[in-house]
């Protein structure tokens, strides 16, 4: 400063080893750092140096120093100078009195609460400056035209409304809240000040209630504020919701008898044995729980898939009357669907991303790879040659739904093992009595099944609601983000979770519907559970489409960079590393993220 005006500035960022230093080292660093950036004002002048330290003020007689206070000294000793402590509201007032705030005399305060500061241009061309009213001048004269604070205001006359009060301007008040009159553009305004601004961003109806009551107060305002909240079309796209699962558990008919109904699944991403399979089909008999696992390769044609199904499944357990899978392209094939065809076999698919339709498969498929686990870790083999040992060890034991094991239920005893040595041979029955015993078999089979059903779904049941939805509702859907590059991080929980609304337009069974979907998603089954969607209480004038996502048919969408806004170097020990700051699709230029120049690299090579 020179003659009480400022003539320079000067600042720098802590080194790391800075970060550590103690307090009252930090201070005396900002004063050599200052003595060296304005040596060449300084040197051979005296200069008084201000400090809101008060330490400093006597570091030259400081008996204890350490080797770095030493050091410093030796320099600041080359000026000559003297360190002054004042406060920082001292320094304030008598060095830069023009920054600092003066309140203002309470009438004048007052005046300019009343008023807000509005730009307009003007014809000319020149910008003029005009007086607009305030929110509370705008709702005192509102409330000249509700009747409900009318009839307010005769009762305050009376002494008859506790808790209300009108003040000097005419404006009623609900103690310190402001009654607010019943216009719907004032309450908008309100309302979308309190749950759409950057200020707010879409709170809750509870938060959002909790801070209008401060200053607001009008009848009904709680329940406008949830109903405000419930219709907002942002927010019923990206809250999570906190409630239980919808759409109760719906079991699948009990087969009549064995190897009539059967599923199947595939089990993928395996590790590649020697023989060159990476994959496992499993077939499961709904009634029997009898599993094959057959070993495959995803290369595997149509055809050869059929071949294996021929000589693994019909010639040991006849032409099944149904299958249930899922709608994996292997199943949803041409090829596929026209050789059931011709054998009479009708396929039944699983509603779309909802593989809870046959939970046997997916249990079955759990258990699998968990024995598969158990057996590389125990023998070391690799997993084909496992699996002839796995299918027998799960179809020998002993299933909780049918109250005995597959095999048992199929051949009407265990096979036997080493454990079971001592198990008949032969069965001593002939002409009709194998048949009624298979039959009485079977009976108890369906029975057991039945009441395990019963008994799941009333568990399941426990932790779901009850929903429905009429033909004609609009409804969101539930989509993910993929985002399968390790730096991502955060920003792939950024995205919507449900893209819409679309219309009902049919009801499949008790809790899936087919919606109308639009043309870029007609690569999608159009028929969801229930628990993919979301009612849409009003449909928005407008709302994202979903070209602007780029869903893919399996209801997901990939993320990719769009824009380099920035480039730089950071120098490191041993290199320079090139960053980039990168714009990505479906995010704005404010939400771009600073990348590394080869990560940038492998993510363009893995979107291509």
């Amino acid at each position: 400063m020179q003659e009480g005006k400022v003539i320079a500035y000067a600042s720098r960022q802590l080194r790391d080893h800075e970060k550590n230093y103690p307090t009252h080292d930090l201070e005396l660093a900002a004063v050599v750092h200052a003595l060296k950036v304005w040596r060449h004002y300084l040197f051979g002048q005296k200069c008084d140096i201000y400090t809101d330290h008060k330490s400093l003020k006597y570091i030259f007689t400081q008996i204890e120093l350490n080797m770095r206070q030493r050091r410093w000294l030796e320099l600041i000793k080359d000026y000559d100078l003297e360190i002054h402590y004042h406060l920082a509201r001292q320094i304030g007032k008598s060095r830069i009195g023009l920054l600092w705030a003066r309140e203002l005399p309470d009438e004048l305060a007052i005046e300019f609460d009343r008023l807000s500061l509005g730009f307009l241009n003007n014809t000319e061309g020149t910008v003029s400056m005009e007086f607009e009213p305030t929110l509370e001048q705008e709702i005192g004269k509102g409330q000249l035209n509700d009747e409900k604070i009318k009839e307010v205001k005769e009762l305050i006359k009376l002494d008859k409304a506790p808790g209300f009060r009108v003040d000097a301007d005419g404006t009623v008040w609900h103690g310190d809240r402001i009654c607010v009159p019943n216009i719907k553009p004032i309450r908008d305004l309100i309302t979308k000040e309190a749950h759409e601004t950057t200020y707010s961003i879409h709170p809750g109806s509870e938060k959002m209630y909790q801070d209008l009551k401060q200053k607001f107060w009008w009848y009904g305002m709680k329940r406008e504020v949830a109903e405000y909240v419930a219709l907002c079309d942002v927010c019923q796209r990206v809250k999570a919701e906190h409630q239980k699962p919808a759409g109760l558990l719906q079991p699948l008919k009990i087969p009549e008898w064995k190897w009539e109904e059967i599923g199947m699944d595939f089990i993928v991403g395996l590790p590649r044995t020697q023989s060159g399979f990476d994959s496992i089909w499993v077939v499961v008999d709904r009634l029997t729980k009898v599993a094959h696992f057959i070993p495959v390769k995803t290369t595997y044609s149509g055809a050869k898939l059929a071949e294996l199904y021929m000589s693994r499944i019909v010639c040991l357990h006849g032409v099944p009357k149904k299958i249930v899978s899922d709608r994996g392209t292997q199943f949803t094939s041409h090829f596929w669907k026209r050789l059931h065809e011709s054998m009479g076999t009708k396929l039944n698919f699983s509603s779309a991303y909802h593989p809870q339709t046959d939970g046997q498969i997916e249990r079955t498929n759990q258990i699998l790879e968990d024995m598969l686990r158990a057996c590389a870790i125990q023998y070391g083999t690799s997993w084909d040659k496992s699996l002839p040992y796995a299918e027998f060890s799960y179809n020998n034991s002993y299933q909780a739904s049918i109250k005995m094991s597959p095999f048992q239920a199929l051949y009407g005893r265990r096979c036997r093992t080493p454990l079971h040595w001592d198990q008949p041979g032969e069965k001593q029955l002939f002409g009709p009595g194998i048949i009624e015993d298979a039959e009485r078999q079977v009976r108890m089979i369906r029975e057991n099944l039945r009441i395990a059903q019963t008994r799941q779904k009333s568990y399941a049941d426990n932790r779901r609601r009850d929903l429905e939805f009429a033909v004609g509702d609009y409804v969101y859907l539930k989509v993910s983000p993929i985002r399968g590059l390790r730096r991502f991080k955060v920003k792939g929980k950024l995205a919507p979770r449900y893209i819409g609304p679309f219309k009902i337009i049919d009801r499949k069974g008790e809790v899936a519907y087919q919606l109308e979907l639009p043309d870029r998603l007609s690569g999608v089954h159009n028929v969801f559970h229930i628990s993919q969607l979301k009612k849409c209480l009003r449909v928005p004038e407008e709302q994202l489409q979903e070209d602007e996502l780029n869903v893919q048919d399996d209801l997901t969408y990939t993320e990719y960079p769009v824009q380099i806004l920035e480039t730089a170097e950071r120098t490191t020990r041993n290199r320079v590393i090139k960053m980039c700051k990168v714009k990505w699709s479906h995010h704005t230029a404010e939400e771009a993220t600073r990348e590394r120049e080869d990560d940038l690299e492998c993510i363009t090579r893995t979107l291509c």
